[in-house]
């Protein structure tokens, strides 16, 4: 069993400094006894500044580079089962196991006084233990033995690398405790579907869910960097501060067992669970985000995943960690890598200079469109009409991004040209639905199909000036002298702003109208912008009734843009 011999808590290296009183009364390490475990870990005095490694639990601890670190624990009896496991997080480590022979005067259950603290310190460490197992490495790896000599047993630590978190388990019941999740007779990860943003995964599930029946839920882990080889170092990488654990400041050796350290509540209600040697939520708050790139979620006891919501043509490392909710301990299946397939690749439409193109998008799509001008030109001009909703429009020159913008309405870009350029045009569609737009593109200035618009494209209705039988809008224009047209429609009482929101295809122009909409048509502009403000009174309406108004802007070149529709309703008694 892995508890202190009654004068072996005294044993020490220089590394290892305990605060124990000479006079006191000897102490055991911790036992596989819950009732006496619990009452040595409320007595903080006796874990303070100790490496002990405690029988059946797992430490988290931290190393500063170049600086090593020893653990002990005793073993009382010849032929005792041992397993012991060191879990690197985020930097390789050199790690040794040794053994020395406990003295003889220690074999037994110890009687009359302690010897004092350096004579018992030189008969341990006068002599070099024997090396029973060493590694070099980032890996989780483990020493077992069915039969281990009886002893004092030293574990050497090192990183020189970087300061590190590792995390060590060590249990002379290793049959019977397995508190690390088993993994299948095939422990790699399938990928069973692959598309541009998704891919499937599929593992066979841990002996200790199916079999032992024991709660174990899978977490993935998803990045595009590289496979991790334990949720230790999944968790020093989301976060620099690191997830399950505080570093110390610099000079203090402490006990992992020291709870006020690690946020643990002062009072001594542990209770009865070891549920406290599990990683926890710590007092210090850490300002530090989970990077963009480094996923994980966990998805309870199911064995077949799709993650979603990825990039297209990217490779992304995919791992799978099985954990035991009971003791919080995971091991790691055998991680994979998939890359996900290339977009779909867009037909380009060419753009011919000075002719309007009409493009439709689906909802949340992009289209591509190319303009090769066939001679030299000093500036060329986009024209774009968005009928719907606002659109993303990116122009590249010979791969050089100039423009970036979004589109709502009728918008005109005019920019530098160069010899023998050519233009790629992308437009994006809007999230709420399809899209439909008009776009022109020339390198001829004067070129202007669509007509201009002012800011504010409203109709005022004047409520003083309505009548049974008539009522007087207003709308605003331009410099540029343009035609007019007004047209109305009947509607029900019950038409709502939805149902006009639905009408509001902004590209729809007069030809698509009945002629006995019609009201008027008339050319207007002025050179004052403060006074480019047209009325108009729409005559013959009936009592009562509710009317959807429409105004038409036809610009040079025979292209409509509609203004936003009003909804009128004449007066029912005069």
């Amino acid at each position: 069993m892995l508890c202190a011999y009654t004068r072996m808590l005294l044993l020490h290296c220089p590394l290892l400094l305990l605060l124990l009183p000479l006079g006191s009364r000897p102490q055991k390490f911790p036992t596989r006894d819950e009732e006496l475990f619990q009452m040595q870990i409320r007595d903080k005095a006796f874990f303070h500044d100790t490496s002990v490694i405690p029988d059946g639990a797992e430490i988290s601890s931290y190393l500063f580079r170049d600086t090593p670190k020893r653990y002990f624990f005793v073993v009382e009896e010849d032929n005792t089962p041992l397993a012991v496991t060191v879990t690197p997080c985020d930097a390789p480590l050199e790690w040794k196991l040794s053994v020395q022979e406990l003295p003889e005067e220690a074999s037994g259950e110890g009687s009359g006084d302690p010897e004092p603290l350096e004579q018992q310190k030189q008969q341990i460490t006068s002599e070099e233990g024997t090396e029973l197992f060493s590694y070099k490495g980032n890996d989780v790896e483990y020493f077992v033995s069915s039969s281990s000599p009886s002893g004092l047993y030293q574990l050497d630590l090192l990183s020189t690398e970087k300061d590190t978190h590792f995390k060590v388990y060590a249990t002379t019941t290793p049959e019977s405790d397995q508190p690390y999740p088993e993994l299948p007779y095939d422990p790699r990860i399938d990928v069973t579907s692959l598309g541009r943003t998704t891919v499937t995964l599929a593992w066979k599930p841990s002996p200790t869910a199916s079999l032992l029946k024991q709660p174990i839920q899978y977490c993935i882990v998803i990045n595009k960097e590289h496979n991790f080889k334990s949720l230790c170092a999944v968790e020093a990488k989301l976060s620099s501060d690191d997830a399950f654990m505080m570093a110390p400041k610099p000079g203090l050796d402490f006990s992992p067992f020291d709870f006020a350290h690690f946020g643990f509540p002062a009072d001594n209600n542990s209770g009865k669970e070891r549920g406290f040697l599990k990683p926890s939520k710590f007092g210090r708050q850490t300002s530090s985000k989970p990077r963009v790139d480094l996923h994980k979620v966990c998805i309870g006891n199911k064995n077949i995943f799709t993650v979603s919501d990825l990039k297209p043509d990217t490779q992304y490392y995919f791992d799978m960690f099985a954990v035991n909710t009971n003791t919080n301990m995971s091991t790691a299946y055998v991680g994979t890598f998939a890359r996900t397939k290339e977009e779909a690749k867009q037909k380009t439409v060419e753009l011919k200079d000075g002719k309007v193109t009409d493009v439709f998008i689906k909802r949340k799509g992009a289209k591509f469109l190319r303009f090769a001008p066939v001679s030299s030109h000093q500036k060329v001009t986009f024209s774009v009409h968005s009928c719907l909703d606002a659109v993303q429009i990116q122009v590249r020159r010979d791969g050089k991004l100039l423009l970036s913008q979004s589109v709502e309405g009728v918008r005109q870009f005019q920019l530098r040209g160069k010899a023998k350029a050519k233009y790629l045009v992308r437009l994006k569609g809007s999230k709420k639905g399809a899209s439909m737009l008009k776009i022109l593109a020339t390198t001829r200035p004067n070129k202007q199909s669509f007509p201009s618009l002012p800011e504010d494209t409203r109709i005022k209705a004047f409520d003083k000036l309505r009548t049974c039988s008539s009522v007087t809008v207003a709308w605003l224009g331009t410099q540029e002298r343009n035609k007019f047209c007004i047209y109305k429609r009947e509607v029900d009482d019950n038409y709502n702003e939805e149902q006009k929101k639905r009408e509001q295809n902004q590209c729809l122009g007069p030809d698509t109208r009945k002629k006995s909409d019609k009201v008027l048509c008339k050319y207007f502009h002025s050179q004052n912008i403060q006074k480019a403000v047209t009325t108009e009174t729409i005559r013959g309406l009936q009592p009562g009734k509710s009317y959807l108004l429409d105004v038409y802007v036809i610009g040079h070149g025979g292209h409509s843009v509609k203004y936003q529709s009003k909804l009128v309703k004449t007066r029912k008694f005069c």
